[in-house]
């Protein structure tokens, strides 16, 4: 296990921390729980969408019982570049399409279902959304994923083993003909009442076994992999534990998950979800909190929720309070029976955009100065001043037995601001519980706020903006010492 972290964070070093290579001492040995490259590599994005589209778009509901024609999808000016180019605006990094929901109907022609766009008006036949999306994605430079639900209201065989095989098969035709996937979503609708090929009947399932989940993924890895596998079990991304968007304000990277007795848990489905929303300090695997919450009241549109759309300042404190958590923002937004995303949704999402744009276009800590209580071995190559150049890669540490110091930044010239950021450098693990950030005023400390649980990224916000020339960044608690990417200074007109 240390001989794989070592290799890891040569490699990242060799590629990236110059500083590090020309270091005198060691760099700090690794704490706890590590995320793979590809995990780090996600967390980079921290914003990006949902599309939930299919026969419910046009039935007007949430879950379709697998029965519903394929004649009734046939949206009539479907344009992905114009869907993809509004949640660019919006700020996302990727967006991750519903191939196909609970009620069996697929997205593209696959050769395991007639339910599917194969046998739709849409291009008479020869649609497919699947691709529209994944090619507009590359153009607009966004990544993309795939949603594919594990229950299925139409298929006859679902509840007995060859759903399994048609389930893989359909995981294999969306993993090898899109090109690459970031992430691929599953969650824990397990059976129920359906349609089941005219059955009409309630089916059970034992899910703890019936998915064999575990072979499941060693597909996706062998066919996808760079991509990151979410569901409330992870085992890369977990589920927040809610649908609301929001991250605890404790929410630690490392997690153990349980299942509500307290044991390990099966499968997807089968955790205890107010573990989920915290994760688990010191926890045994490196799973990062993913939020998904949806633009309307539903995950399909419905024309009467056409004027309860999100506003761009509810958007706002949901990016607090995910993103500025140190996890994911999902944000869903469905398009509408033409195809596109309605005009309300649109301006809401354009807007937000421009909010988080603005908001951290200018990092008022840019050419300040760094002063740190302890430099690991006094060594520029750990010095604060990596704090504030702009590179993920570099980080601020101290010598083993500091684990509380202090850095003071002095800005160029007195700032207003009401906004901090702070991030660990995470190939080194979570290594910071708690730490406090300080203003200058009245010839005096003054405090700004508080925050624990760092990981990839933490957003400190103060209830009125402060204006001063110096702050300072305390670590009140640690497991280790600390590394410490970045320190960001920003004014949200909020």
């Amino acid at each position: 296990m240390e001989t794989n972290r070592r290799q890891f964070l040569l490699s990242a070093s060799l590629g990236s921390a110059a500083a590090t290579l020309t270091a005198k001492i060691a760099p700090p040995v690794p704490y706890g729980a590590l995320p793979s490259s590809g995990q780090v590599l996600w967390s980079g994005l921290e914003f990006y969408n949902f599309l939930h589209f299919t026969v419910n778009t046009f039935t007007d509901r949430e879950w379709g019982n697998g029965d519903e024609d394929p004649s009734i999808f046939n949206p009539t000016d479907f344009d992905a570049d114009a869907i993809l180019e509004t949640l660019k605006a919006a700020g996302s990094k990727g967006v991750i399409l519903t191939c196909k929901h609970h009620d069996g109907f697929c997205l593209w022609p696959t050769t395991t279902t007639d339910h599917s766009i194969k046998y739709s008006p849409y291009k008479n036949g020869a649609g497919d959304i699947v691709k529209e999306v994944s090619e507009a994605a590359h153009r607009q430079g966004l990544r993309f994923g795939v949603y594919l639900s594990p229950w299925d209201r139409n298929q006859a065989t679902y509840g007995a083993p060859k759903y399994i095989q048609i389930y893989r098969q359909q995981m294999l035709e969306l993993l090898t003909h899109y090109g690459p996937i970031f992430e691929i979503w599953h969650d824990g609708a397990n059976g129920g009442k359906g349609f089941y090929g005219g059955a009409n009947e309630t089916r059970t399932i034992d899910k703890l076994h019936y998915y064999d989940w575990a072979n499941t993924w060693k597909l996706e890895r062998q066919l996808q992999p760079g991509a990151a596998i979410f569901s409330d079990v992870g085992p890369d991304v977990r589920w927040v534990g809610n649908e609301k968007g929001i991250a605890g304000e404790t929410c630690w990277a490392t997690y153990t998950p349980r299942s509500a007795k307290g044991d390990r848990p099966g499968s997807p489905g089968d955790v205890r979800e107010a573990d989920s929303t915290t994760g688990t300090r010191n926890g045994e695997l490196w799973m990062p909190a993913e939020c998904d919450v949806s633009i309307r009241p539903g995950w399909f549109w419905h024309k009467s929720e056409n004027e309860k759309v999100r506003t761009p300042e509810d958007l706002m404190n949901l990016y607090f309070e995910s993103v500025g958590r140190g996890a994911s923002f999902l944000l869903n937004v469905p398009p509408d029976r033409r195809g596109l995303i309605h005009e309300t949704d649109t301006a809401s999402l354009r807007r937000f955009g421009r909010i988080v744009g603005s908001t951290f276009a200018k990092n008022l800590a840019h050419r300040a100065k760094a002063n740190a209580s302890n430099t690991r071995g006094n060594d520029p190559a750990f010095g604060p001043a990596n704090l504030l150049d702009g590179s993920p890669w570099t980080y601020w540490s101290t010598d083993d037995a500091v684990k509380t110091p202090s850095v003071t930044i002095d800005l160029p010239h007195p700032a207003t601001f009401n906004l901090v950021r702070v991030r660990e450098f995470i190939p080194l693990g979570q290594r910071v519980d708690s730490l406090a950030i300080d203003v200058w005023q009245n010839d005096d400390w003054t405090s700004f706020g508080r925050a624990t649980s760092i990981g990839i990224g933490r957003l400190i916000r103060s209830e009125k903006p402060v204006t001063t020339s110096r702050l300072r960044l305390r670590v009140t608690r640690a497991a280790v010492c600390p590394a410490l990417s970045e320190v960001g200074v920003f004014h949200y007109e909020g």
